[in-house]
């Protein structure tokens, strides 16, 4: 844990910014960061910028900049994500991508793209994004349900039942997806996989749209439940006698922790071991008080996504790779690293 904890937040906003600027300026067509800081200065804050090509300003505003808004609030939103599992687990090991309610919010995704269209007659876009977020969110509910009334036993989870647990939640989860997938044509197949994969190729601004009032409530309430995160970590006996309802407290922690990762995988899909990634680096740098491991997970999960974004799009010249490729390389490597130490 740091001492001079009080540098590590400029730190971390200042590291942010500069992602934002260096990765926006990275792609087929790189453009540079002075560029970049007169487009954005001219189209938020109405600055006097050098007469730059429309095409450039359209690239930024139009294409990349959508991506990244969305890489920060994806990021942000998973790594709360994982550190609340990691609390309501009492498990180091506990993410949403592990422990299956990433797969059971893809189930939910895939129930919705499918029947939103010839069930609920919904054309537009916008009403059918929150649909597919509800669906979703449902999906990894009853998963994460699933894993804790399986892998609970005398008030407490071991990793081995966690991961065996999560791997069977998750893998019958997957099947039903994958059967609900090859029930359809092969272009609306094709169209699912691609949402499914973990990218960001399609976002857009109406996605902002979307995800962001869900990642605002999420966070908003994990915020107001950290003094009661704190007390729930030494033990749900001593939390009993210190006034606080483990049951409810339990709840809300699981229904915060689905939702904030189900807006991901319903729209851009399984982005993997970012909940498990952030939240162990963070509790290095600020230590377990709840409050200042999430809010330093914000800024990691943000800036973790921002530049795994920027490298999916620019590892492979002309082409792109799903961002969860890159996050399961890095999260993969990082797991097994955990489980060996």
């Amino acid at each position: 844990m740091i001492k001079n904890r009080q540098f590590v937040f400029p730190i971390l906003i200042a590291v942010m910014f500069f992602s934002i600027v260096i990765s926006a300026g990275i792609g087929p067509v790189y453009i540079m960061p002075g560029d970049i800081l007169s487009i954005l200065g001219e189209k938020f804050f109405h600055l006097q910028s050098a007469n730059l090509p429309d095409w450039m300003q359209s690239i930024i505003i139009d294409q990349r900049l959508p991506r990244i808004i969305i890489a920060v609030i994806i990021g942000a939103s998973l790594a709360v994500s994982g550190a609340l599992m990691q609390a309501l687990f009492h498990n180091p090991l506990a993410d949403p991508y592990i422990i299956g309610v990433s797969a059971g919010a893809s189930l939910g995704a895939v129930v919705a793209m499918v029947g939103i269209g010839s069930a609920f007659y919904v054309t537009s876009p916008f009403i059918n994004n929150n649909i597919v977020v509800l669906l979703s969110f449902i999906g990894g509910i009853i998963s994460a349900i699933l894993v804790y009334i399986i892998a609970r036993k005398n008030g407490k989870v071991s990793v081995a039942t966690l991961l065996l647990t999560g791997i069977a939640i998750g893998g019958m989860m997957q099947a039903l997806t994958t059967f609900i997938m090859l029930q359809q044509q092969t272009t609306d197949l094709k169209s699912i996989m691609t949402r499914l994969m973990g990218s960001f190729s399609t976002a857009s601004w109406s996605d902002v749209l979307v995800i962001l009032p869900f990642a605002v409530i999420g966070v908003f309430l994990t915020f107001l439940i950290t003094k009661q995160l704190d007390i729930l970590s030494l033990g749900d006996d001593e939390a009993h006698h210190l006034g606080i309802n483990v049951k409810v407290i339990r709840t809300i922690i699981l229904v915060i922790a689905t939702l904030l990762a189900s807006i991901s995988v319903a729209l851009f899909g399984i982005i993997a071991f970012v909940g498990l990634i952030v939240p162990h680096i963070s509790r290095l740098l600020m230590g377990p008080k709840h409050k200042l491991l999430i809010t330093c997970s914000i800024f990691l999960g943000a800036i973790l996504l921002i530049w795994s974004d920027a490298i999916a799009r620019s590892i492979i010249p002309a082409k792109e790779i799903p961002i969860g490729i890159i996050t399961s390389v890095i999260g993969s490597i990082f797991f097994l690293y955990l489980l060996k130490k």
